[in-house]
């Protein structure tokens, strides 16, 4: 099921739950209630409940933003430094220079094509892109250069092959969900208890007061979407993708 239908479904359901409890309890109340005589301490109440709600939800929302900007960092930092490496061993001797390259190639195809897919199913790397870049760390920390300037380009190839290995293991620990569960629990509850404070004012059947009713379940649904979805920077709708890879490498094949 499309992530975009799940919050479509997520909003409607939100929405029908508090449309179709205010109509019930509206039915079941004494003839002689008084909407207008909800006490001042509920009005106070359900105020300060919603301000509270809207400023956890609003720092959860830039946490797992923050997340995946990060993620989407670490992906254009590896594929960078791989650039780097790629460009950096023209000064390398040609055999030593294109095995470089195609090693650096065959990585990047493999990450794109095949690792990418792996992090959005399973949330994780594989062990064949580790051996991949493994391979490549190999091919240049292994070479001696032979003249003062191979022997120039070798320490800042060096650097650029640790600062893609650390990009790596940065988006390897990036690939799962941000949030705890605790998190989540809080959330849903004061989803729960910020909507049920709406009852707590009775609100009467008019269509503007339903319609507000309505709007306001719908808003938090979709806040608790986002939040969702952004919480696993790779593997749901809004996800961080390999367009670095794909930019830096256009002739890539899988």
């Amino acid at each position: 099921m499309s992530d975009w239908l799940v919050l479509v479904l997520a909003m409607l359901g939100a929405c029908a739950v508090v449309v179709v409890i205010t109509l019930l309890r509206h039915r079941a109340a004494a003839e002689d209630e008084d909407p207008n005589e909800t006490p001042d301490v509920i009005e106070y109440m359900t105020m300060w409940i919603g301000v509270i709600y809207a400023i956890v939800l609003g720092l959860a929302i830039a946490g797992v933003w923050e997340a995946r900007n990060t993620a989407q960092d670490h992906v254009q930092t590896e594929a960078q430094a791989l650039h780097e490496i790629s460009e950096r061993v023209r000064v390398y001797p040609p055999d030593v220079r294109d095995g470089i390259r195609a090693d650096v190639d065959a990585y990047v195809g493999y990450v794109v094509h095949t690792e990418w897919r792996t992090m959005a199913d399973e949330e994780r790397v594989t062990d064949r892109g580790t051996e991949l870049l493994h391979k490549v760390r190999e091919a240049v920390t292994d070479y001696q250069p032979k003249n003062d300037f191979e022997a120039q380009a070798y320490q800042p190839l060096l650097d650029q092959m640790a600062t893609a290995d650390q990009a790596r293991n940065a988006r390897a620990d990036s690939t799962g969900a941000t949030m705890p569960p605790v998190v989540w629990w809080g959330l849903f509850t004061g989803a729960l208890i910020t909507i049920g404070m709406v009852f707590a004012l009775q609100i009467r059947r008019t269509g503007r007061e339903l319609v507000l009713a309505g709007l306001f379940s719908a808003t938090i649904a979709f806040m608790l979407f986002l939040i969702w979805d952004f919480d696993a920077p790779y593997s749901r709708g809004i996800a961080v993708t390999a367009e670095p890879f794909q930019s830096l490498f256009p002739g890539i094949t899988g």
